[in-house]
This record gives C-alpha cells, structure tokens and sequence, in this order.
C-alpha cells in the first residue's frame, strides 16, 4: 500500500499531541512495510526541524515542507471580516503547498491519501483533481466546538470576534466533511457529532495509539509529587494552571506541605514563569516527557475546553500514574471512574481527590495498575493501525 499523509505540522520532533497523534500512524505504516510519503507544512509555531528529524526517518517518509505564516494579524483578520471565508482555515492556505501536492500527485500513485486535521481539507480539491487515490480526512477534533468554547471565556469584542470564527469555521467544516471517502475519527464523541453535523460517508473510530512496548512502570520516585505537562501556548491548558493555582492549590500546599506541583510543557507564558507560589517549581520546555512523567506520581488535568483525546493522558495511565482530570480532559479514553481514573470538576472535588490520593496508598496502587492494563488492551498503536487498514480496503472495495 502506498500512502501521502498531508500534515498541518511536521510529526517529528514530537513537540505536542498533535504531532504524537500524526507520527503514530506513520510509524504504524512503516511497520506493515507501507510506503509513506510525509507532505507537510512548517509555520512559526511548529517549524521544520531537520536538525530533529533522523536520517532513518527522512529516508523512510522523503519529508517536504512549505511554510506558511500561520500568525494572526490585525490587517489579516479586518480583510477577512469582509469574506464569508473561515479565517482560522485560510491561515494554513499556501499557494506552494497547493503545488508541492500537486507536483507529488502527478509523480506518484498513492492508494490512500490522508488529511491529518481539518486546517488542510482545503487542499482536498487538488488532490482530487491529481489522483484516484481515495482521500480520508482524519479527524483530530471538532473544530469549532473549541473555538466555540474560548469564546465563552472572553467578554467584549473579542467575545463576538470569536464566536464569528467559530461560526464561520462551524460553516467549513459542515461543508466539507462528505467530500471524502471515509473520515477516521479520534473519538466515539467526535464520530457521534460528525454525524449530526450531516456526515453520510463511512466512518469510524481509531483512537491514538502508543508502542506500548515502550512504556513500563517503573520503581516509584521517593516523594509523592503532583505535575502536569502540555503545551502552554494552546489556552485551554494555560486557563486550566492558572485556575487550579487559583482555587485549589494553595489549600492543598497549606494542608500536605511536602509536596510539590511541577509545572512542565513548552512554550510557558511569562507569567507563569515568573510565577511564585508555595511548592510550584516552573520547569517550562524539558528534554524527555516521559521521564519528566516518570519522575512524578500524580497528574492533574484541568482541563475546561477542547475535543478530540488528550494524548499525555494515555502515556501518563501507560506509565502507571494516577490520573486526575475533568471530564473535559478525559473525554474520547475508555475509562472507568475510581478504577482507572479520578474525574473532578471543581475545585473541591480537585481537592478531595488530591487528599484522598495523598492520604490512600493502596487505592492509587489500584488506579495505577488499573491504568495501564487499560491502555494496553485500548491503545496498542499495532492493533488500531490494523483496524485502520481494514478500513482502507473496504472504502477500496
């Protein structure tokens, strides 16, 4: 099977789950001994890297990229107030991408073409005029749901700036999702309102998956600590820090003084490190996430806008960690509350959860136990990617 994976941002280095999420299936492919061709774009936000990408990969894949700036300007969003256009698309719309696809379409003949995210389907009208291959849109999130909700979080101009992008983009994306061949959802909840958005054409559920060969529990660290870990320039994960160091924990620092919230993902915005608060330690950008992960005992996840599936959750529960989050957070993991994974949404069920986490070794023995025989039957990144395939071959047949 020959397969052109169109990316929003190059999959490696594996800078967020977005990334993580696209990589997985490229890395899936080349295990059944696929060919992959890896087209994507680079912007200032996730720029290509080929210092990061190994030679092994950018041999296997034959990487491309195209960049497009990508960066909200005053000028650019007044022009397209006066269109019917979604700005949030036409921000990732690059006449020499457009070529780039083009160019490999009429070089090369692809069985199956892939859309990873909803920011590149524009492109679909030149593929489809390049190949027969068949196209499926793999749907990361439902778009305009979290522009939706951000801009329930704003008051003012930039309140009623928000929800026209999240009408507009609302508008594409209806418009667009039965031009495919199949879509591959992220999540039964995405699946679920794809198809009341009007979705007619095969689709299904394949969520993230990992190498669980690669994730084990190892020895606990010597003290109990708190963390979180994610990418600070996506504002659902800024709001949700500063919320949980608003309400909840100092009262958790006052009561259990000898533990410590560590703070880590890329990116963090000047406040926070600048930030002090008693037992907070501001780690911003570190080398390896999952030895961060492994370092650390307990991760909360408060997490009040988005779609789509946390990726972090599931490296997080592969790796034996107690899981607190909302459900929010934890939506589109197949999980089983108080057995795999604790679920609060306020401030004082974040704080009860941490007391009973911090006051009861033997029922975070459970959770952590349970947590990664969950992942490991759900999210076998061998067993998706051949559920995958399947797919492929009936849309093909």
């Amino acid at each position: 099977m020959k397969i052109l994976q169109i990316c929003l941002k190059p999959p490696v280095p594996e800078l967020d789950g977005g990334c993580k999420a696209i990589n997985s299936l490229t890395q899936g492919f080349l295990a059944h001994n696929f060919e992959v061709k890896v087209l994507t774009l680079s912007t200032p936000k996730h720029p290509f890297q080929p210092k990061a990408i190994s030679e092994e990969y950018q041999t296997k894949t034959k990487i491309e990229h195209t960049f497009v700036n990508t960066e909200v300007t005053i000028y650019g969003a007044f022009i397209n107030l006066f269109s019917c256009k979604s700005y949030n698309i036409e921000r990732f719309y690059s006449k020499n991408f457009e070529e780039l696809i083009k160019k490999n379409l009429q070089q090369n003949q692809y069985d199956i073409v892939i859309l990873e995210s909803l920011y590149v389907t524009k492109y679909s009208s030149i593929i489809r005029e390049n190949t027969t291959a068949k196209v499926i849109y793999r749907a990361h999130n439902i778009e305009y749901e979290i522009w939706e909700n951000n801009a329930k979080q704003e008051k003012g101009i930039k309140k009623s700036y928000l929800i026209l992008l999240a009408k507009r983009l609302k508008q594409f994306e209806k418009k667009i999702i039965n031009q495919f061949d199949g879509i591959a959802a992220i999540t039964e909840n995405d699946h679920q309102k794809l198809i009341q958005m009007g979705c007619r054409i095969p689709i299904e559920v394949f969520p993230f998956g990992i190498d669980v060969k690669k994730y084990e529990i190892t020895s606990h660290p010597k003290s109990i600590s708190i963390f979180h870990i994610g990418s600070m320039d996506w504002s659902p994960n800024e709001v949700g820090i500063k919320w949980f160091l608003d309400n909840v924990w100092n009262l958790i620092s006052n009561q259990f003084p000898e533990v410590k919230l560590n703070l880590a993902g890329k990116n963090m915005p000047k406040w926070l490190l600048e930030h002090r608060q008693k037992n907070v330690i501001i780690h911003g950008e570190v080398a390896d996430a999952i030895d961060f992960m492994h370092q650390n005992t307990i991760m909360i996840v408060p997490l009040f806008v988005g779609s789509g599936m946390r990726i972090k959750i599931i490296e997080a529960m592969a790796l034996g960690k107690v899981i607190i989050a909302t459900t929010i957070a934890a939506e589109g993991i197949s999980y089983k509350v108080n057995e795999n994974i604790i679920i609060a949404n306020t401030a004082n069920e974040f704080i009860a959860a941490i007391t009973n986490c911090l006051t009861n070794d033997i029922w975070c023995k459970k959770l952590e136990i349970n947590a990664n025989k969950m992942v490991a039957t759900n999210y076998d990144n061998k067993v998706i990617v051949n559920k995958l395939v399947q797919f492929f071959k009936h849309i093909n047949s």
